[in-house]
């Protein structure tokens, strides 16, 4: 749903130009979403077709009607206000329930289809898939744009608050709404460098725990994990230095060091350009279900249903091609 020039949020007629609480029109739901969603004006501007006096004008009848700044400035930047954060899910939820209203259904034609998707996952999601997801969005949907955003230290509602329209990876949401769809089991193997003297031998897991150290990668900078939990099993105990946060970061340090880490399938290329060796950890782990989650609000979006489509093929070929 494209605002044009000739009923803009920046027009001055409209149901919505009195201002004032209650006065909100959809046009200016429709602003708010980008201007959320991009957290400046020359970005919403940009987005909407209108000069930048144009939606200054629009943010301040947004604010008007409101009653709250809605962004307001930090340094150089804008940021949202908790107000703006409180409504941005069910604002972003009502203008694509007028999407769905108004757009003919599953005849959608996705090269006409002018919007921003945010994926959440696991940064070896961005390295795996992103080559593949912007070269099928230049053909099928080129006003459509991807931006991938790194798992949180910290939990959060990211799909119920919009933050993120769609997780992909290991899907831990216990939010009741959240629709999930599992696709496949992956496992974990052991990565180390070139010549580790590991590599050398058969390899137990008395020999696994106790020739080296261990480098995790957790993004709440946890020391302790499923490894752990096998091995005091069998009543063995493995020594951990630390932990980094992604798992490019983490091949760094392996690259240059004796330490011993983990990885899962979908870190075997990247672990191949780092020139790392993988081999099979001889414990007992559980099996990690690879999926997709999304708010019901997305459901019937056409766009999101493209999105959701071409990542689960996606991630089917990688499944079938390290099968």
């Amino acid at each position: 749903m494209r605002v044009t020039q000739s009923a803009n949020p920046g027009s001055s007629g409209g149901s919505g130009s009195s201002g004032g609480p209650g006065s909100l029109d959809l046009n200016l739901l429709v602003a708010l979403d980008v201007l959320l969603e991009e957290q400046s004006v020359q970005g919403a501007a940009h987005r909407l077709h209108l000069s930048e006096p144009a939606m200054s004008r629009t943010l301040g009848r947004i604010r008007k009607a409101l009653g709250d700044p809605v962004l307001v400035r930090a340094g150089r930047k804008m940021v949202p206000t908790p107000r703006a954060l409180a409504v941005r899910a069910e604002v972003s939820a009502v203008v694509e329930r007028a999407r769905a209203l108004f757009a003919p259904g599953r005849d959608t034609d996705l090269r006409t289809v002018s919007r921003t998707f945010t994926i959440l996952g696991h940064d070896a999601i961005a390295a795996l898939y992103g080559a593949a997801l912007f070269a099928r969005a230049a053909r099928e949907a080129p006003g459509i744009r991807i931006r991938f955003l790194s798992e949180s230290h910290v939990d959060a509602p990211f799909l119920r608050q919009g933050t993120a329209d769609l997780e992909v990876g290991v899907i831990d949401s216990t939010a009741p709404e959240v629709r999930v769809e599992t696709l496949h089991e992956d496992r974990m193997v052991g990565i180390v460098r070139a010549g580790h003297p590991l590599l050398e031998g058969e390899l137990t897991p008395k020999r696994f725990a106790e020739s080296g150290s261990h480098l995790l990668v957790s993004r709440r900078g946890k020391l302790h994990g499923p490894v752990d939990a096998a091995l005091a099993e069998l009543g063995l105990e493995r020594r951990v230095v630390g932990s980094v946060g992604t798992l490019p970061a983490s091949m760094f340090v392996l690259r240059d060091t004796d330490l011993i880490g983990l990885t899962s399938s979908w870190g075997l290329p990247m672990a191949s350009t780092f020139g790392l060796v993988t081999f099979e950890v001889p414990l007992e782990l559980p099996p990690l279900p690879l999926g997709l989650a999304w708010h019901p609000r997305h459901e019937a979006d056409p766009a999101h249903a493209w999105l959701r489509g071409v990542v689960r093929e996606l991630m089917g070929d990688w499944s079938a091609a390290v099968a």
